[in-house]
């Protein structure tokens, strides 16, 4: 089993700036790709940022403002926030595909719980 927790979350003001961790942990033999997604009051869920070994992008709404980032050997994922807007008020949740087992190569989804972020006006 993998476990991912997300921190960093909290209440700042627009213009300002969080950074979002994801640690994952637990039986873990290799990540494949690591997420954030958000969801904000009344909305859908929404894919933000995605990273591979290889690739890290961003959707066109926080290009520019978002980064995302990993630290392998921590098995972490970051997301720094910046220019925050009061429309970028959501839970923050992380997303990744593991393989727990060399002898099992088939990645498995897991979900954290989220971290909220509340940008005032």
């Amino acid at each position: 089993q993998v476990q991912l927790v997300e921190s960093g979350g909290g209440v700042v003001q627009a213009g300002g700036s969080l950074r979002l961790s994801c640690v994952a942990s637990g039986t873990i033999f290799k990540i494949h790709s690591m997420s954030w997604y958000r969801q904000a009051p009344g909305k859908q869920r929404e894919l933000v940022a995605w990273i591979t070994t290889s690739v890290a992008n961003l959707v066109d709404s926080v290009k520019g403002r978002f980064t995302i980032s990993t630290d392998n050997p921590k098995n972490s994922m970051y997301l720094l926030l910046n220019s925050l807007k009061p429309e970028d008020t959501a839970v923050y949740s992380c997303y990744a595909l593991v393989v727990s087992s060399k002898s099992s190569l088939v990645p498995l989804a897991y979900w954290g719980k989220g971290t909220l972020v509340t940008v005032s006006s």
